[in-house]
Order: C-alpha cells, then sequence, then structure tokens
C-alpha cells in the first residue's frame, strides 16, 4: 500500500512539473523583455537620481548632497554633463529586461499551472500573491549581481571617482562584474540579495493588486477574466498598483542601496537598519521615495502596455499559425478523398 501511494505521489509531482513545463510559454518572456528594455531607456536617470537620494547619508563629504528632485537634475549635468544622468544604464537595461522577461515568464506559467491550464479560471488574491513571489524569488537569483553593478555605476560621481581604489572604480558593466567577483567573491554579486529577497513582498503586493483590479473590472462587465483590456485600462490598473506596492515596500530599496554601496561598509541588514534609524529616524527609509515613485509608476505602466500588447500579439500570431497549419493538413487529407473520388467518376 506504501508503495502504491509513493508511486502515485511520484506520479502526481511529475504530472505537476510537466503542466508547469508545458506552460513556459515564449511569448511572456518576449513581451516581459521588451516592456522593460523600453520603459529603462526612457525613464533612467530618475533611476539614478533615486539611487543617489538613497544612499544620501550626511557622512561622506565626497557624495554631492541635492536639495531636491530639480537640484539633482541641474546639479548632475552642470557636473557630469548629459551623459551622467545615464550613468549605470547598461546594466540597468540589461537588468530590467532580464528581470521583467524572467518575472512575467516565471509568473504565467506558475498561475496556468495554479489554473490547471485553463486562463478562464479567476484565482484567489493569496494565488497570485503566491505565484508572484515565487516568480520574484527565482527572478532575484538570477539578476542580483547586475542591480549591483547597477547601483554601484550609478554611484561614480564623476571626477571624484579619482579618490577611489583601483578595485572599486569601474569603467563599464563588464568591467565592474570582472572586478567585484575578483575582489569580492560571489558574496560581493550578491550583496543586498537579503533585502531584495524581502522585496519580493513588492511585486507580490503589485501583482495581485494589478490582477484583482483587471479581473473585478471584466466580471463587472460580464465578460471572462483574460478578456484583452484597452491601452489606457491597463494603464491605470499598473499604475494603481504600482503606486500601492511602491509606497507599501519602499524602505527595503533603501537599505539595499546601502549595502550595495561601495563607499560604505555596514556589517549587514540590521546594521544599516540601525544606523538608519538613529541618524535619520523614519524619514530616512523614505529617501528618494518621490523621483521613485515618479518613475516607476509611469515606467510600470509603460512595461505592463508593452508586455500585454505584443504578449497577445504574440499569442495571436501563434495561434494564427497553428490554425493555418491545421488547415494545410484538412486539405492533404481531403485530397485522397478527391482522387478516390475522380478516378471511380472517371470509370463510371
Amino acid at each position: 500500500m506504501a508503495k502504491i501511494n509513493s508511486s502515485l505521489g511520484m506520479s502526481n509531482a511529475s504530472t505537476r512539473v510537466a503542466i508547469f513545463l508545458s506552460n513556459m510559454r515564449y511569448e511572456h518572456l518576449i513581451a516581459g523583455i521588451s516592456g522593460g528594455v523600453a520603459s529603462t531607456l526612457i525613464l533612467h536617470p530618475l533611476d539614478l537620481i533615486k539611487i543617489r537620494f538613497a544612499v544620501s547619508d550626511g557622512q561622506l563629504s565626497i557624495r554631492p548632497q541635492y536639495s531636491g528632485l530639480y537640484d539633482a537634475i541641474c546639479s548632475i549635468t552642470r557636473s557630469e554633463g548629459v551623459r551622467g544622468l545615464y550613468r549605470g544604464v547598461a546594466p540597468n537595461v540589461c537588468g530590467a529586461g532580464c528581470a521583467w522577461g524572467s518575472y512575467f515568464f516565471f509568473y504565467n506559467a506558475i498561475k496556468v499551472e495554479m489554473q490547471s491550464g485553463d486562463s478562464t479560471i479567476a484565482l484567489s488574491p493569496a494565488k497570485h500573491m503566491l505565484a508572484a513571489a515565487e516568480a520574484g524569488v527565482a527572478t532575484q537569483i538570477l539578476t542580483n549581481p547586475i542591480w549591483v553593478v547597477k547601483t554601484r555605476l550609478c554611484l561614480q560621481y564623476g571626477p571624484e571617482t579619482v579618490h577611489l581604489s583601483e578595485e572599486k572604480r569601474y569603467k563599464g558593466m563588464v568591467d565592474a562584474l570582472v572586478k567585484m567577483y575578483r575582489y569580492e567573491g560571489i558574496r560581493g554579486l550578491y550583496k543586498g540579495f537579503v533585502p531584495g529577497i524581502f522585496g519580493v513582498s513588492h511585486g507580490a503586493l503589485q501583482f495581485m493588486a494589478y490582477e484583482e483590479m483587471k479581473n473585478r473590472y471584466n466580471s463587472y462587465r460580464n465578460l471572462p477574466i483574460d478578456t484583452k483590456l484597452a491601452t489606457s485600462e491597463y494603464l491605470s490598473f499598473a499604475a494603481l498598483s504600482k503606486l500601492f506596492a511602491a509606497t507599501a515596500t519602499y524602505p527595503y530599496q533603501v537599505v539595499r542601496a546601502r549595502l550595495q554601496d561601495q563607499y560604505r561598509d555596514y556589517k549587514g541588514v540590521m546594521d544599516v537598519i540601525s544606523q538608519t534609524w538613529r541618524r535619520e529616524g523614519v524619514r530616512g527609509f523614505y529617501k528618494g521615495l518621490l523621483p521613485n515613485l515618479l518613475r516607476v509608476t509611469p515606467a510600470t505602466a509603460l512595461t505592463f502596455v508593452v508586455y500585454e500588447n505584443v504578449s497577445y500579439a504574440l499569442k495571436s500570431l501563434s495561434s494564427g499559425q497553428k490554425n493555418h497549419s491545421a488547415e494545410g493538413e484538412d486539405r492533404t487529407l481531403s485530397k485522397p478523398n478527391e482522387t478516390q473520388s475522380s478516378s471511380v467518376t472517371t470509370k463510371i
């Protein structure tokens, strides 16, 4: 009996794995990459300013101090040129493309597996959060080294970097990856990983809110929950879900940015939290929130709109090709019957 139960358990597990693998669709990967790259290229300067605000604790004279968003933009362009606003853009584009592509890829595979392959079945908010959290952990493992590189390149303040040691001066993305691995090892590439894992709650909250708004809106209109929406509707739901999630989970981003900062050496997450609380209070955990919201809200809205439309177009193209090949097979199968009928007629 135990052997039968064991074999049944293994059979169920292998079936679930097979269903999960069959639900991994390339459309979600390509659409996610497209959305992430497009939004990042447009809004990178705000991300750079957000990072500089987040690490600004008043303890280093080398670090520029900005009185606000406008002052930061003017100061950076004056001292570093327009190019200064795009420091770290290469790893940011690479990271955003990989992160969004991976996230949508894993999330949709997990979600469809939970729906047993039927996209019209509505999931509970808890299941949406679970699917998003699992996708977030997988994505964080893949992309953390890229985010460390992006943070460090964004924190190179033009001429001031000459005061840094050679191993902490980077010429670009590849140089940063090589030096970090050489001097800090794998551990250096995964700095900020722990708060990043806590940040999985951000994506879980965002996707839960986004999916719930879409589902409830389609249910209100008496339509299937997977019905395609208008661009303005995708924009609205994406922006609202991002505002909610970003405000709720922003402190972890400050902690992660300070851990990844090459100018400071913290002992760990708790050391960052205690020092920030002691010197700056609650306000310290929300430094850079305004430029972050100004960046992530339109960035997420743009990412989701591009994703939804590209994904829908690829699915339509894929289903069109399948229908075309099916029609071709039908015509091929009908030809022998037509030939046989013709020969019978000739004989008669």
